[in-house]
C-alpha cells in the first residue's frame, strides 16, 4: 500500500500505484451525510442565496421602498421636503450603481455570483447609515447640506471598498515562501520544493486569477504539488460548465515528482463529483485515506491524504488509516482540508499538516483578523503557520471564494499559494 520511487523516471508508476492502492480504503467508509450542511454558517449561506430567487419586480419594489423610507426619515428630521428628496435620491443612485456593478461582473469574467443577495446586503448597509444619519441630523442640528455630503461620502466609501474587494484583491495572487528544517530529512540530499494550493472554488469559467496561477506555478517549478481540496464554487457544485472549467485547470498542473490531492468540504466536493472531476486526469493522484512514499533526488518522505467530512467522530480514524504503514522515523506531510485535525496530527507524529478551508476569513478587519473561519476551533487556526509539539501546520488563505450567498470578495486577505523549501537540519527550527 505504500509504493515508493527512486527518482523522476518512475514517478508515473508511483502515482498510478498510489491511486490504485488507496481506492479500496476510501470505499470502506460509509457515504457522507450532511453533517456540515447542518452547521449554522452553511444554512445562512444557503438561506441568503435564496434571495436570488426574488422576481425582478419584487426586488425593484423593495429598493424603491427603502429609498422612500430614507427620504421620509430625513424629511422628518428637518421638516424640509427637499432634504427627503436629496437623501432618498442619493440612496437610490448608489443602489443603482451597486446593481449595475454586480450585473457587470459575470459579463467581464470577474465572478459569477447572483446579483440579488449582495445587492440587498449593500442596500441594507446603506439604509442603516441613512437612518443613523437622519437621527443624528435631528439631534445635532448639523447643516443639511453638510449632512447630505457626509452621507454621500460614506456611500462612496462603501462603493470604493466594494469595488476593491471584488475586482482588485481577489486577483492579487500572492506566493508565500516557507522553509522547514527537519533532522528526518537526508543531510546529503538537496532541498525539496513543495507547492501547497487549495480552495480554488472555480466557478463557471476560468478567470484571470486561475490563468495567473498557472503561470505562477510554471515559474516556481516545484518538485511536488499538493492540493488541499475545494475545487468548485459552492454555487456551481453540480454545474457541468464548472466541472469543465475545473478539469481544464487541473489538467494543466504538473510537477516532476507528481501532483497529489485530497477532497475538500463535502458540500463543495461531494465524492461523486470529485470522482468526475479527477476522472482521466493522469497528471494527478487523488489520495483517499492513504499515503504515498516519495523519493525526490534522495530526499525520502511520505505524503498522506485524508478524506474530509468535518466530523470529529470520523476523521481521526481516517487519519490513522492514511498513516498505516508509515515508519515512525519518516518525515510525513499530511493533507487534510481543514485545520480541525491539528490535535490529532500532533498525536500521530505528523511533521507538516497542510490545510486550507478557512480562507483566512476572506474578509478580515485590521487588528482583529478573520470575522468567520468555519473552524470548530474558531480563530485558533485561522491563517498561516502554527506549531504544536513536533508538528507544524500551515493554513493557506486559498485561491478562490466560497460561493452561494457569500460575497465574491476579499479584504485584507489576498489569495495565496505556499512554496515550501524542505531540507535537513540537526534540530527543528
Amino acid at each position: 500500500m505504500t509504493p515508493s520511487t527512486s527518482g523522476s523516471v518512475s514517478k508515473d508508476r508511483q502515482r498510478d500505484n498510489a491511486c490504485r492502492a488507496n481506492t479500496a480504503s476510501y470505499r470502506r467508509f460509509s457515504p457522507f451525510d450532511d453533517w456540515l450542511e447542518r452547521r449554522p454558517l452553511h444554512l445562512v449561506l444557503v438561506g441568503f442565496n435564496d434571495l436570488s430567487r426574488l422576481p425582478a419586480a419584487v426586488l425593484v419594489v423593495i429598493l424603491l421602498g427603502l429609498a422612500v423610507l430614507v427620504g421620509l426619515v430625513w424629511r422628518g428630521a428637518t421638516g424640509a421636503a427637499w432634504t427627503g428628496w436629496g437623501a432618498g435620491g442619493t440612496y437610490l443612485a448608489f443602489v443603482l450603481f451597486d446593481g449595475a456593478f454586480l450585473w457587470l461582473l459575470p459579463r467581464k469574467n470577474i465572478s459569477y455570483g447572483p446579483v440579488e443577495p449582495p445587492l440587498l446586503a449593500l442596500a441594507g448597509l446603506r439604509l442603516m447609515l441613512a437612518l443613523m444619519g437622519g437621527a443624528a441630523l435631528a439631534w445635532s442640528g448639523l447643516p443639511v447640506g453638510l449632512a447630505l455630503g457626509l452621507l454621500a461620502s460614506l456611500y462612496g466609501s462603501i462603493s470604493a471598498l466594494s469595488v476593491y474587494g471584488v475586482v482588485v484583491e481577489p486577483f492579487r495572487l500572492t506566493v508565500t515562501k516557507m522553509t522547514l528544517y527537519s533532522p528526518k530529512l537526508a543531510p546529503d540530499a538537496p532541498a525539496v520544493r513543495v507547492l501547497q494550493m487549495g480552495d480554488f472554488h472555480i466557478e463557471r469559467c476560468l478567470t484571470r486569477r486561475e490563468r495567473d496561477l498557472l503561470v505562477r506555478v510554471t515559474a516556481l517549478a516545484p518538485d511536488v504539488i499538493l492540493l488541499t481540496g475545494d475545487y468548485l464554487n459552492l454555487s456551481y457544485v453540480y454545474d457541468k460548465e464548472a466541472w469543465a472549467a475545473a478539469r481544464a485547470f487541473l489538467s494543466q498542473l504538473d510537477a516532476p515528482f507528481g501532483v497529489y490531492a485530497v477532497s475538500g468540504s463535502p458540500p463543495v466536493d461531494p465524492p461523486a463529483v470529485v470522482e468526475k472531476l479527477f476522472e482521466g486526469l493522469d497528471n494527478i493522484c487523488l489520495l483517499r485515506d492513504a499515503h504515498v512514499a516519495l523519493n525526490v533526488r534522495g530526499q525520502r518522505f511520505y505524503v498522506a491524504g485524508v478524506v474530509c467530512s468535518h466530523d470529529p467522530a470520523v476523521d481521526p480514524g481516517r487519519l490513522r488509516e492514511s498513516l498505516s504503514g508509515v515508519p515512525d522515523d519518516a518525515f510525513t506531510i499530511a493533507l487534510y482540508h481543514s485545520p480541525d485535525l491539528m490535535p490529532d496530527m500532533v498525536k500521530a507524529g505528523v511533521d507538516l499538516h497542510l490545510a486550507g478551508h478557512t480562507h483566512g476569513g476572506q474578509i478580515r478587519l485590521p487588528l482583529y483578523g478573520a470575522l468567520i473561519t468555519s473552524s470548530m476551533y474558531g480563530k485558533r487556526y485561522e491563517m498561516g503557520r502554527y506549531r504544536e509539539g513536533n508538528t507544524q501546520l500551515y493554513v493557506a488563505r486559498g485561491v478562490g471564494m466560497e460561493g452561494m450567498g457569500a460575497p465574491r470578495a476579499r479584504f485584507l486577505c489576498p489569495p495565496e499559494i505556499v512554496l515550501w523549501t524542505m531540507t535537513f537540519q540537526m534540530t527543528n527550527e
